[in-house]
């Protein structure tokens, strides 16, 4: 199946929103992560942990399902295809990596904010929520979305075994129909 034009610019727009939207919040959500790690006072880490957490759930992971979802759409509905370039199918299966770690990742994101709600917080909690692998989630899962992009940018030459013989039919066919 082929997108129209129309469809595949409309497609092109709510996927690059919605990479770049995705790409941004998980920066706004090392802002977070760094003033839950320096921040000296307990309302702010526990106020930062909460948002930390809508932030997650309401901006950052429909973004990726919905970047990861039109990526979809259109690799199969262009002459790029899923399975024809090797750039093409890392870039799904790198997204597809960080989707999952990042549905891991959020299920923690709950049992922190429940953490960082309860009332009577003692030092062993705050020491909880300040988990310098928060960190190290974010910072990778930025990387790694950068790393499609540049891959996306520069769609590097390469066909899959796939995508050789899918190239030798049409030409085949366009050989019969010519002669």
């Amino acid at each position: 199946m082929t997108l129209s034009p129309r469809l595949r610019k409309l497609m092109l727009a709510i996927h690059l929103t919605s990479a770049i939207g995705w790409t941004g919040a998980a920066a706004a959500y090392l802002v977070l992560v760094f003033i839950v790690l320096t921040n000296p006072d307990t309302r702010t880490v526990v106020d930062a942990k909460l948002v930390m957490e809508l932030t997650v759930w309401f901006v950052i992971v429909p973004l990726a399902y919905l970047a990861f979802l039109t990526g979809l759409v259109i690799s199969l509905g262009t002459p790029w295809g899923l399975f024809r370039y090797f750039w093409v199918l890392f870039s799904f299966l790198l997204t597809l990596f960080a989707i999952y770690i990042l549905t891991e990742y959020s299920i923690s994101a709950i049992d922190a904010a429940a953490l960082a709600a309860k009332p009577d917080l003692s030092s062993a909690d705050l020491h909880l929520l300040r988990d310098p692998g928060d960190a190290v989630h974010d910072i990778g899962g930025i990387l790694l979305l950068l790393s499609v992009t540049v891959l996306n940018i520069y769609k590097p030459r390469g066909l899959t075994r796939y995508g050789w013989r899918k190239q030798r039919e049409a030409k085949v066919a366009r050989l019969a129909r010519a002669g």
